[in-house]
């Protein structure tokens, strides 16, 4: 795939899927599916056009928490079929009126034959185009559209807001839902102070990065990749008050059925299934032991019944 940061042309036409997409929750994953249907059917290039940061960060100073980072959102993109992606940074675009953003970017620029966007997607100079507005001024200039209607789990609406707030009140098997996989990490695997190999109960410790929504503290079953092997993991989520001077939110992710390797200094996929219990000191280290080897057979039922 394609991995475009500037306005450039395009050097085929395209059917492109318009939006920041900021989760790919199973509303986004829709449009971009929409976009690459039409492309395999009319020989177009399945393209994605979307933003390096949320709109309402840069005009409004909001403090936006994203749900995935870049690099895992243009990993998803990939694997549903896409061509090309323009990821543009959106001070360069946001004075641009929604005319000149039809014409001069999705026509000139694009080359687009189709043009594929969700049921409350804006564009243009503050947000005053619309669907309604996309579809009139691309039927002037000969390209076709569609649009997705609102999606519902639970029967309400699916929204990134909505996924973020169930992230961080650890609801995670509604965020799995609307996301329509399960939310994890793909992070480096750093040293830690490896006690639980003294316990029996090895960890891979990853730094929870910034700029995310931080999920519950506590502890989660979990599902770990390793070589293309899916292991149970429990993850426990927080700061670690049971051991003293440590500072900032780690993943720490034991492994009950792992044997293999170090991990260190890899990059490990880990993702949450199901929220066990919250963060909590132990009186000891012994306590804490056994609370973890209790987790960890909960974890093995959870992980069984999700695979």
């Amino acid at each position: 795939m394609k991995i475009i940061k500037q306005l450039e042309y395009s050097n085929q036409p395209t059917s492109v899927a318009l939006g920041y997409f900021d989760g790919i929750h199973l509303g986004h994953r829709a449009v971009i599916n929409d976009a690459v249907e039409f492309a395999q059917k009319n020989n177009l290039v399945p393209t994605v056009f979307t933003l390096l940061q949320s709109p309402r960060k840069v005009l409004f100073n909001e403090k936006i928490e994203g749900v995935i980072t870049i690099s895992e959102k243009l990993q998803l993109i990939q694997k549903m079929g896409v061509g090309q992606v323009y990821i543009i940074d959106f001070t360069e675009i946001r004075n641009i009126s929604a005319e000149d953003f039809v014409s001069h970017i999705l026509k000139d620029c694009f080359h687009a034959k189709h043009a594929v966007c969700g049921f409350n997607y804006h564009f243009g100079k503050q947000a005053l185009g619309n669907r309604t507005l996309l579809k009139d001024l691309c039927n002037n200039l000969g390209i076709s559209t569609s649009s997705q209607n609102q999606l519902c789990y639970q029967n309400m609406p699916i929204s990134s807001t909505r996924i973020r707030k169930c992230i961080s009140d650890g609801d995670i098997i509604s965020a799995n839902a609307m996301l329509g996989r399960k939310y994890g990490f793909h992070l480096p695997v750093v040293h830690g102070r490896q006690l639980g190999r003294t316990w029996g109960t090895p960890t891979i410790n990853q730094l929870f990065p910034n700029g995310l929504v931080c999920p519950k503290f506590g502890v989660y079953a979990s599902e770990v990749t390793v070589d293309g092997k899916k292991f149970c993991g429990v993850t426990n989520i927080g700061v670690k008050p049971t051991i003293e001077d440590f500072h900032g939110v780690i993943i720490e992710t034991w492994m009950p059925n792992y044997n293999g390797r170090d991990l260190y200094d890899e990059l490990s996929d880990v993702r949450l299934i199901e929220y066990i219990r919250p963060e909590k000191k132990f009186d000891s280290l012994e306590s804490l032991k056994n609370e973890i080897l209790l987790n960890g057979r909960q974890a093995e039922q959870i992980f069984l019944k999700n695979q």
